[in-house]
């Protein structure tokens, strides 16, 4: 199956669950997610707000903030058009849809990918090995690049955000791909064992 047509499936297959359904996964997987020790020793966390029937990470920002952590959001910043900045995003605060109909916070008070210590992408399809196929624009991949030429501190860590039937048993990288640290979904947690895992201090 081409990525395009898988894309196609699997965007079809989040739109057709139910509220409930997607609810209660959303809840399943904040409570495998929390805790986690990539999510338990980081403090600046980016993360992002469901839309075209992603699982939705609320309840996780929920606990996240809860439990003192900074919370950011993805920005298109004018400055660089190619690659994503990263907003600090608290609970109330006032959203602006950007040139792809995606809210960012309006307060913007950005920081560097390089600054993040846990990232948790949304993605369309993955496999146990780390690989994922997004929506096609590249930017977590542009965003992230750096961190196939570091060879000691590999900061920030990152984490898909899937539901299970997202799973793939195989998908094959291209070369510009960043691998995940690991996916979570509602029913388990895969961590990817060739990835290498950076945990905050």
């Amino acid at each position: 199956m081409s990525s395009r047509t898988l894309r196609q499936t699997i965007r079809q297959q989040r739109r057709a669950l139910t509220r409930r359904e997607a609810a209660t996964c959303a809840e399943q997987l904040a409570r495998q997610t929390c805790k986690h020790p990539l999510v338990l020793r980081s403090h600046r966390v980016a993360a992002y707000l469901a839309s075209d029937g992603e699982i939705d990470p609320a309840p996780l920002l929920q606990t996240l903030w809860s439990a003192n952590k900074q919370v950011y959001l993805p920005v298109l910043a004018p400055f660089s058009p190619e690659q994503l900045w990263f907003a600090r995003f608290d609970p109330g605060d006032i959203l602006a849809f950007n040139r792809f109909g995606i809210p960012e916070p309006v307060r913007r008070r950005l920081i560097k990918p390089s600054a993040l210590d846990l990232v948790l992408t949304p993605l369309v399809a993955f496999d146990t090995a780390g690989h994922r196929i997004g929506m096609g624009g590249g930017f977590y991949d542009r965003t992230f690049a750096f961190l196939q030429r570091r060879q000691h501190w590999h900061k920030p860590n990152l984490v898909g955000l899937a539901y299970e039937f997202q799973k793939q048993a195989t998908i094959k990288p291209n070369n510009w791909d960043i691998p995940l640290n690991a996916i979570a979904t509602e029913a388990h947690v895969y961590e990817n064992s060739r990835s290498r895992t950076s945990y905050p201090a």
